[in-house]
């Protein structure tokens, strides 16, 4: 299963992609038979908030996001026109902001930022498997 959307880069665009990634996700249960846990949409839904803010708040222009769904494994990539690579930056208890890399590297099973010719494009890896199914599988 694989659904994208693209934003123009404003405000909305954070929201809008939310929802996108929440219908998608939906959408793979009832097309597809494929069970989504609800605590794994809350984390699609926060990693997605995380990625397209940054997109909105750094890179000028558009950005894109893609799901896809192959086996246990979900993947969300964002697409900005800012070729900058984020750096995720040092704990500190007196920074205030700029927490969304960490949350999203501390959510995830994987995550992967590459550039591309126009921009960057990062890829972000949850599994969808409920844990008594992982646990079966890995037996």
């Amino acid at each position: 299963m694989r659904a994208g959307a693209a934003y123009g880069g404003e405000a909305e665009s954070v929201p809008a992609a939310r929802d996108f990634v929440t219908g998608a996700l939906a959408r793979a249960q009832e097309a597809y038979g494929i069970v989504v846990p609800s605590r794994v949409v809350g984390v699609a839904q926060l990693v997605v908030s995380e990625l397209v803010t940054n997109a909105c708040k750094y890179a000028p222009g558009p950005c894109g996001v893609e799901v896809e769904i192959t086996g246990t494994l979900l993947q969300i990539t964002v697409r900005d026109s800012n070729p900058a690579l984020p750096i995720p930056q040092a704990p500190g208890p007196g920074r205030v902001g700029q927490h969304g890399l960490e949350l999203v590297l501390a959510l995830c099973e994987g995550i992967e930022i590459q550039r591309e010719p126009v921009g960057k494009r990062i890829t972000t890896r949850i599994t969808v498997a409920p844990a008594a199914e992982q646990a079966a599988r890995s037996r």
